[in-house]
């Protein structure tokens, strides 16, 4: 069973590329994950039902279709690619940062839903007696709502975390699957799948993506209960 733990360099930096992509993917999928989904929770809007279909259309169409779309606009032809390129020097096609773009969309739907639905389990009473108090509106949201929304919070980040490590259709379709630069877990396994001999290598990689996602899901039910539950006691 030793062969199971002899990774390749390759095959780390394929690893540790997965992990750098999901992790920037959920931290900069936040920010905009906790608007849209308050926007989604609490908003009166003409275009609601419109925008909650767009943040749930990677669900629903071929991860290919979403790779191509990112590639249209964000490759260094497409509109936001090249003038993000040529006023800031960002580039993502062709790149891990294009890697982390394609998995914080594809993770994103996942993120906004377990933190619209705890938003809209919290008792808007609680942030009605705060304003009365003469706490504005940020200040309540800072200090009522967040933490009460906490534990949905962390569940759909580290749910985001999960989609992304498993993330191969969008990813490819932007970034190609570039040894120790776009190459992360599912891209290196599709590799091995296509040539002779390269068998134990997919299953290496296949079983470290699977303790590795589980242990994100674990994670996140253990973080979610405590959390929960020290709530309670105060």
């Amino acid at each position: 069973m030793n062969w199971l733990l002899d990774l390749t360099p390759d095959e780390w930096n394929a690893v540790r590329l997965s992990i750098k992509v999901a992790t920037v993917a959920m931290i900069a999928s936040l920010p905009p994950g906790i608007l849209i989904a308050l926007l989604l929770a609490r908003g009166r809007f003409w275009g609601k039902t419109l925008l909650n279909g767009l943040v749930h259309l990677p669900l629903i169409l071929p991860p290919v279709v979403t790779g191509y779309l990112l590639l249209l606009t964000f490759g260094r032809r497409g509109p936001a690619g090249a003038f993000l390129a040529e006023h800031f020097g960002i580039v993502f096609s062709f790149r891990w940062t294009g890697a982390a773009l394609a998995c914080g969309i594809m993770g994103f739907p996942l993120m906004v839903r377990a933190i619209r639905l705890s938003i809209e389990a919290v008792d808007r009473r609680i942030e009605a007696a705060a304003g009365t108090l003469g706490a504005n509106p940020l200040w309540v949201f800072a200090t009522i709502t967040l933490p009460l929304i906490l534990p949905g919070l962390i569940a759909g980040a580290i749910l985001s975390f999960a989609k992304a490590m498993g993330e191969f259709g969008a990813t490819i379709t932007f970034v190609s699957n570039i040894p120790n630069e776009t190459q992360t877990l599912p891209s290196a396994i599709y590799t091995f799948t296509q040539v002779p001999g390269g068998d134990e290598g997919a299953l290496r990689l296949t079983l470290i993506s699977i303790v590795i996602s589980m242990v994100a899901l674990v994670a996140s039910e253990v973080l979610a209960r405590r959390v929960g539950r020290r709530m309670d006691i105060e």
